[in-house]
Parts: structure tokens; C-alpha cells; sequence
């Protein structure tokens, strides 16, 4: 056994590290700053509880982009010296940010230790590589991202602080399961490395019914893909597609994870998903190949997804509502009924038609998983999701790409059970077709204007605050752009009050909502590493059903262009058109 000594290292504070509920995200040639790392790791330890550091168990893991191995040693170094008993280390320092929840929620430690919380290393759907992004958060007990009064001590401790603390550990392999001991000042001090995918494909199986969609794999009825991008979900896309599910090897496209995502946009959308939106037949560029009829992607850490149908694409805002819809009979973890369904306030109301039709508690909060998490604690919803391809449930206390993958294999699977051997296969694009003949169609589209001047989309906002102050002239305005867009009735500023824990969030997001059941929605995203992103998101309600089959961005066009010019946005921005359209 290793015995190690701990020193003081005297530091001075950083500026710019306050982590929001997405963690800190910056450049890598931040992070390896001297001392930057460990000030924003001493300071995260110094925001919790005695309890939660002396003698627990953490785990440190990420998706595996660059700098995370040194990350990884530091924060090993770090806890040591901290008074941390144990960390527990997905094998190559992979876990996905929806395993790193389940794993602290459900992992038990081979001397029926239990984790309190984790350092999970990831910019999420960021690029990864030596001039691109890094980042780090910290989960708590529940599985979930620190709450803001966490993250605000964090921030801080990080203009104060004076030193930190860090053991003369050698460097542990990451690279072989199994535990290493080592000896400090207050006893005993384990590493456990331990298989990344084993912990959640034992929760996914107890969620899905693996042998219904085993089935739906095999039938040749049916042809899947699945693109990791190379990020952190191939490591669970063999497990449990091929060896748990059966499928081909070959529908696994991009899956080995790399430090750079493989020079490519770890991000699951029309744009950044290039190959796997071609092989389903949704490029510009015509293939004489017969797409598959299923597809999905996944972000840098997994807990983002895009749903394919042949030639079809399923927004998130639909995506969502067409689980909560067929859940309970698709999905034998829901058998016994919902608690309720939440979404965040930017995605399209498609979600509270089904909750409404179901008779659900619904609600509608902030953008950020925390407050899907209280709702979750507190027993009052049990499927959420959010429109930037975020999806999830109560089994953990995070997005989960994979989860959303094989909810909707599972709803694919009960609606083909009859079929498999003969008669009309149910599509992707059929399922949802029938949904909105049931339901109604949200067409809903978000622009996204990236590393945007920061100070030219503040200026933008400010002007679209201060046209709230007079409708009549707000709708004076829109009837000049397009008199074929409906009257606007209300506009404000969305502020939502937890029914959990009674805290409010304000300036969370500007409202225009119209007579008809339509919105526009601007708001600034913190998901980026420089400058800022200006979201603008676009929705229109159609409950005639012959009136749903209508192409999205052609049914939008009045509205968009209502938006553009309302919140001058070429002029502020100096863009002429958005980074991605989703």
C-alpha cells in the first residue's frame, strides 16, 4: 500500500468560473491555467457539507474528451487529500452523465459503500480536442446537478480562495477494473475502477422490456442505426444493442469514443449529425441505398437524443409527448400509471395536449434538469423532457439518450407486436402522424444564433423586454410584418415559482403568445463556452387534422418572419441567418 503525504498548495482565485446547473464550461487552454482546475474542484469541496466529503464515496468520470485523463488523476489527487474514503472510476474514466446518476443512486460498492456524489468532466454537446471545450459539474446524493445554492458558494469560494489541498499520489490506471489502496494522514484511501456499462444496462433492463424489442431487432421487417458521434454512448451502444438486444454491428455508426469526437460536433441534430441524417434519407443528397426505419443519436455525454423515422424526423417537443402518450402500455416500468409530465418552458405545448387528454399533473418549468429533479423527489412527475433533444424519466435525476432510444424502440415494439410475421408495419413517421391526428400538431422550430457578441444579445433582449411595455404597438408592428399572423394577447418575461421547495426563477426566458395557441420564444443559453447563443424558438398549434401534413418551416414562415424583424435581429447580431435550425 501506498502511503501518501498531503500538501497546501497556496493559489490565487481565477475569475470567470461560476458554474451554472449545465457546470463550468471553457476552453481546454483554460482549464490547464495553472491552479484553474484545482481552485474550481478545492472550492467545490469546500461548498458541501463535512459529511459529504470526509469518509464518502465520489465518483469522477466523464465523456472522455480531451484533458479529462489529467482531469481525472487531479481530482483523485484532490479527494485524497480532502478526506474522501473512496472514488469510484468508470473504466477509461467513460460514464456517461445519465450513468454517473444512476450510479450514484443505484451502485452498491463491492464493501457496500454508496455514493454521495460525483465530478462528472464534460462540455456536453460541445466540441472536445486542445483548442475546444472542457468542462465539469458536480452531481449531488440524488443523482442530480448541485442545486444553485450549491453552485453559488462554489462560485464564491473561487474569488476567495487561498489554497488547496492535494495529495503526492502516483497516477492510477484508469485503463484496468479493479482497486487500488493507498495510506494518507486519516487512514485508508481506495480507487475503484469499475466496468462503465454494467451498472446501467442492469437499470435499463429493469425498465424496458429487453425481449420485445430483442424481437422488433431481429424481424427483417425492421432495420436500426445508431450514431454515438464518438462520444461517451459508445461505450453502452455495443452492450446493450448488440449483446443485450442483438442487433448488427453494423448499425452502430461512429461508436468508439474519442478526445475530439472524431473531429466532428458531438451534438444531435439535422446539422451536426450529418451521416446518420443521410444514411436515414434526410440529406439534400439522393442514395439509391434503402434507409433504415429506425435512427438515433447521441450527444458527447449521452444524455441527448435525436429520433429518425425513415425520411423522418421526430422533433423533441414531439418526441416527448408521444412517450408520455404510449408509456404505460409500451413500457413496463410506467405499467402502474404517470405521477405527471413536465416540460421546460421553451418546448412546444405538444406535452400538455397529452397531459390535459390523460387527466396528468403537468407542469412547466425553467430550462434546466434541477427543477425536473425536485418535481421527480417529490413524487409528482414521472416523464419530462426539454426541445433541445433532452428526455428522461424518474429512474434517474438526468436527460438520458439511451433511455429515450429504447422508450421509443419499446413503443415501436408494442405497436408492431401483431405485425412481425404479417401485416402493415407501423413506421416511426405513422406513429406520429397518428399522434398528431389525435392530439393536434405543434409545428415548432428553434434558430440558433452561436458565439454571438455577448453584450449585442443583451442589447437584443433589452429591446424585446422594453416592446413588451405596449401590445397595441407590438401588434401594430406584427400586422405590418405579416397580417396573416394571429393577434398577439400576452407577453412577459417567464418566472416560475418551484412547488417543491417555493423557490422562484426569474428572467427565465421572453414571452410572445398569440390568439391562436402560438409562440415565439428568445432566450440567451449559458450551454456554450465563449460568447453567447441566442435561441429563438417558433411554435403554431394546427388541431385540424387536415391541415397537420403541411411541411414544418413552410407552415412557420409567417411567424419566423415576424420574429426576425420584431427583435431586429440583423441589426443587433449583424447575422443574416442562424449557426442551426432544428
Amino acid at each position: 500500500m501506498v502511503v501518501f503525504k498531503v500538501s497546501r498548495v497556496e493559489t490565487m482565485p481565477i475569475d470567470g468560473q461560476k458554474p451554472g446547473t449545465s457546470g463550468l464550461r471553457k476552453k481546454v487552454k483554460v482549464f490547464i491555467q495553472p491552479h484553474y482546475l484545482q481552485n474550481f474542484v478545492q472550492s467545490t469541496f469546500n461548498a458541501l457539507a463535512a459529511e459529504k466529503v470526509r469518509g464518502a464515496t465520489l465518483v469522477v468520470s466523464g465523456d472522455g474528451r480531451y484533458y479529462s485523463k489529467d482531469a481525472i488523476q487531479i481530482i483523485i489527487k484532490m479527494a485524497a487529500a480532502n478526506g474522501v474514503r473512496r472514488v469510484w472510476v468508470g473504466q477509461n474514466g467513460l460514464l456517461s452523465t445519465p450513468a454517473v446518476s444512476a450510479v450514484i443512486r443505484e451502485r452498491v460498492g463491492i464493501d457496500g459503500s454508496k455514493a454521495t456524489g460525483a465530478f462528472i468532466l464534460t462540455a456536453s454537446h460541445n466540441p472536445g480536442g486542445p483548442h475546444e471545450d472542457f468542462g465539469i459539474k458536480y452531481n449531488m446524493e440524488n443523482g442530480g446537478p448541485a442545486p444553485e445554492g450549491i453552485t453559488d458558494k462554489i462560485y464564491e469560494n473561487t474569488k476567495t480562495i487561498k489554497e488547496y489541498l492535494i495529495a503526492d499520489l502516483p497516477d492510477v490506471d484508469i485503463t484496468a477494473i479493479g482497486v487500488t489502496n493507498f495510506g494518507g494522514p486519516e487512514g485508508q484511501f481506495d480507487v475503484e475502477v469499475f466496468d462503465s456499462a454494467s451498472d446501467y444496462v442492469k437499470l435499463m433492463k429493469s425498465i424496458f422490456d429487453f425481449e420485445s424489442i430483442r424481437k422488433l431487432l431481429s424481424s427483417p421487417k425492421f432495420t436500426f442505426c445508431y450514431d454515438a458521434l464518438h462520444g461517451v454512448a459508445g461505450a453502452y451502444a455495443k452492450p446493450i444493442f448488440v449483446e443485450e438486444l442483438g442487433a448488427q454491428e453494423s448499425s452502430l455508426l461512429n461508436c468508439v469514443p474519442k478526445e475530439d469526437f472524431g473531429g466532428g460536433h458531438p451534438d444531435p441534430n439535422l446539422t451536426y449529425a450529418k451521416e446518420l441524417v443521410a444514411r436515414l434519407g434526410l440529406s439534400k443528397s439522393s442514395s439509391q441505398v434503402e434507409p433504415p426505419e429506425f435512427g438515433a443519436a447521441a450527444d458527447g455525454d449521452a444524455d441527448r437524443n435525436m429520433i429518425l423515422g425513415k425520411r423522418f424526423f421526430v422533433t423533441p417537443s414531439d418526441s416527448v409527448a408521444i412517450i408520455a402518450a404510449n408509456a404505460v402500455e409500451a413500457i413496463p416500468y410506467f405499467s402502474a400509471g404517470l405521477k405527471g409530465v413536465a416540460r421546460s418552458m421553451p418546448t412546444s405545448a405538444a406535452l400538455d395536449v397529452v397531459a390535459k387528454h390523460l387527466n396528468l399533473k403537468f407542469f412547466e418549468v425553467p430550462t434546466g434538469w434541477k427543477f425536473f429533479g425536485n418535481l421527480m423527489d417529490a413524487g409528482l412527475c414521472s416523464i419530462c423532457g426539454e426541445e433541445s433533444f433532452g428526455t428522461g424519466s424518474d429512474h434517474i435525476r438526468e436527460k438520458d439518450g439511451i433511455w429515450a432510444v429504447l422508450a421509443w424502440l419499446s413503443i415501436l415494439a408494442y405497436k408492431n407486436k401483431e405485425n412481425l410475421n404479417g401485416g402493415k408495419f407501423v413506421t416511426v413517421e405513422d406513429i406520429v402522424r397518428n399522434h398528431w391526428a389525435t392530439y393536434g400538431r405543434h409545428y415548432y422550430t428553434r434558430y440558433d444564433y452561436e458565439n454571438v457578441d455577448a453584450s449585442a444579445a443583451k442589447e437584443l433582449m433589452a429591446h424585446l423586454v422594453k416592446l413588451q411595455s405596449s401590445l397595441g404597438e407590438v401588434n401594430e408592428m406584427v400586422k405590418g410584418i405579416r397580417s396573416d399572423v394571429s393577434k398577439m394577447v400576452h407577453a412577459d418575461e417567464f418566472e416560475y415559482k418551484d412547488p417543491v421547495d417555493g423557490s422562484v426563477s426569474k428572467h427565465q426566458g421572453i414571452r410572445y403568445l398569440f390568439e391562436d395557441g402560438s409562440r415565439l420564444v428568445f432566450r440567451l443559453s449559458g450551454t456554450g463556452s465563449e460568447g453567447a447563443t441566442i435561441r429563438l424558438y417558433i411554435e403554431q398549434y394546427e388541431k385540424d387534422s387536415t391541415k397537420t401534413g403541411r411541411d414544418s418551416q413552410e407552415a412557420l414562415a409567417p411567424l419566423v418572419e415576424v420574429a426576425l424583424k420584431l427583435s431586429k435581429m440583423q441589426e443587433f447580431t449583424g447575422r443574416s441567418a442562424p449557426t442551426v435550425i432544428t
